[in-house]
């Protein structure tokens, strides 16, 4: 158990939050969640130990102990990767290098005798000779192949090290496990198994993250901050969404009633004030009047883009085909002889662990690249705009936003470039913010600024749910459900997959999967199973 005892936290006159009494019991799941800027990183770290508060203490439960997702990736560059897991448990990692220390030592005193005895009792009552079978287990969930578990961690790639790091948070059973964004660089495969895995973890869990599913899989309760203050909901992110807007309806509705009361003694006051038959009753009501009060809503550090696509034209019936494809990127065949028709109405999300093949295809769809083999053709009608994963290129200038959105028609002018910006949550001096100093989250809003200025009938996105809160991530859904034309995309978002699509396309080593049903009725299809283990020619089920 860990708990928060009027803590406090403010960055000069901003207040995060004040006075947080808090609870959080073993057996629960909190997801905590915020708009971005809100706090939830910094309370975590709060309960961590890693920064103090302005006030107020942390408790934690005799003798438990608290193990954190680590957000800095280099910290264990010279360690092997099975190394930097078992870390995750200080003490016993501390036993198995004394332990190696003594019996690495060509003499053997009697003193080592004696403490390689105290040394073994204390290992096996910590389950030391499971810790490497144990650490197996969850970078295999994680998708860290065999071959990489004995290499250092400088020699992955930035993704493997963050799972490397989950797996290391996960490691040893901790009594109280806090996780900064587990599912960012994990694909849909891997996602699921992390899900499984937190369901049937029994001790507290407090877990901030973007991802919809993911919240609703694992969480039992969240806790939102916002207002200054953190509250919690019995229930999972769709619980507290429901929960929190009925919750604002009620308050809202109740100060509309004493607002049209207020207002009906107020024109009964001004009409017979005057009049001596009347001037009792409206004395009477002036009382009533001054006991009235509304109640005061507090502002929602929420906030919500508005996202919406117009195309300027419909799709007419010839769309894109895709022909013969292939491409080689730095030595290795990403796409081999693809074939794809894209018809009026697809939805088309691309699905496999293969991102790099996803990207390729992109880039050569938006004519960045050149294939090797094979045609692209654009039917006549379609405009198309893309959304690049990588999108520093687009920011590499002194530009402030609205110059920006000005390169970009039919932006015309500083007044629609602010009006523009103010609806993507840029108002005020931050419309002048430069482009150098924007985080990942405000250039993601910058970029699907360009693509709906752009009126396409077809939209190109490849992980746009990137670096977005879950109000952004919301909006950006929305507006995809609501966008009447052609949709090919990727991303690692299971909602935004399942509410988005109509049609899914999966890269596996030996070709494509293609159907026309959504997203959950294709991972719980067994002939698509089938059709994934015959393509990858026994090389196992591939990663979604």
């Amino acid at each position: 158990m860990i708990s928060a005892n009027n803590v406090a936290l403010s960055y000069g006159k901003r207040v995060i939050f004040k006075d947080v009494n808090i609870k959080f019991i073993p057996g629960n799941c909190y997801g905590l969640i915020g708009a971005n800027g809100a706090g939830k990183s910094t309370f975590l770290k709060i309960l961590a130990g890693e920064i103090e508060a302005d006030r107020g203490e942390i408790s934690v439960g005799p003798g438990e102990r608290i193990a954190v997702l680590r957000q800095d990736h280099f910290a264990f560059d010279e360690e092997t990767v099975f190394n930097t897991v078992i870390m995750g448990h200080k003490r016993l990692y501390q036993l198995m290098m004394e332990r190696e220390a003594i019996y690495a030592k060509p003499e053997f005193t009697e003193e080592d005798g004696l403490r390689s005895g105290e040394l073994e009792a204390e290992f096996s009552e910590m389950n030391g000779y499971e810790a490497e079978s144990e650490a197996a287990v969850l970078l295999n969930g994680l998708g860290i192949p065999e071959e990489l578990r004995y290499k250092t961690m400088k020699e992955l790639e930035g993704g493997d090290k963050v799972r490397v790091l989950l797996a290391q948070a996960l490691f040893g059973n901790p009594e109280i496990l806090l996780l900064d964004e587990p599912t960012n660089h994990l694909d849909l495969k891997s996602i699921a198994w992390l899900d499984d895995f937190l369901s049937r973890f029994q001790n507290t869990l407090i877990v901030v993250s973007h991802d919809r599913h993911f919240l609703n899989q694992v969480c039992t309760h969240v806790a939102d901050i916002d207002f200054g203050k953190i509250t919690v909901y019995v229930g999972n992110y769709d619980f507290w969404y429901q929960a929190s807007q009925l919750t604002l309806k009620q308050k809202q509705d109740e100060n509309r009633k004493v607002t049209d009361k207020a207002n009906e003694l107020k024109e009964f006051i001004q009409r017979f004030s005057s009049n001596a038959s009347k001037a009792k009753q409206a004395t009477s009501r002036k009382k009533l009047l001054d006991k009235l009060t509304l109640e005061e809503m507090p502002v929602s550090s929420r906030k919500y883009p508005f996202v919406v696509f117009k195309p300027e034209r419909p799709c007419g019936d010839i769309i894109l085909e895709i022909t013969g494809l292939s491409k080689t990127v730095d030595g290795v065949e990403v796409l081999k002889n693809l074939d794809l028709i894209v018809n009026k109405g697809d939805k088309i999300a691309f699905v496999g662990g293969d991102s790099l093949a996803k990207t390729t295809l992109f880039q050569i769809l938006d004519g960045e690249l050149k294939p090797d083999a094979g045609t692209v053709r654009w039917g006549v009608t379609i405009t198309h705009s893309y959304f690049p994963k990588e999108n520093s290129a687009y920011f590499d200038n002194d530009y402030n936003l609205i110059e920006w959105l000005c390169q970009f028609p039919p932006c015309d002018g500083e007044s629609f470039a602010r009006g523009f910006l103010g609806r993507m949550l840029f108002s005020g001096d931050d419309a002048t913010k430069k482009t150098r100093v924007l985080s990942g989250g405000e250039r993601v809003r910058c970029m699907l600024s360009r693509m709906m200025l752009k009126g396409a009938n077809t939209l190109i996105l490849d992980e746009p749910t990137n670096h977005l809160d879950l109000e952004s991530i919301t909006a950006l859904n929305n507006g995809l459900i609501a966008f009447p034309e052609v949709i090919l995309f990727a991303a690692h978002d299971h909602e935004f997959v399942s509410t988005v699509a109509n049609r899914i396309v999966e890269f596996t080593p030996g070709g494509i999967i293609d159907r026309v049903m959504s997203f959950e009725d294709y991972l719980d299809d067994p002939r698509v199973t089938a059709e994934r283990a015959a393509l990858s020619q026994g090389r196992g089920e591939l990663d979604l």
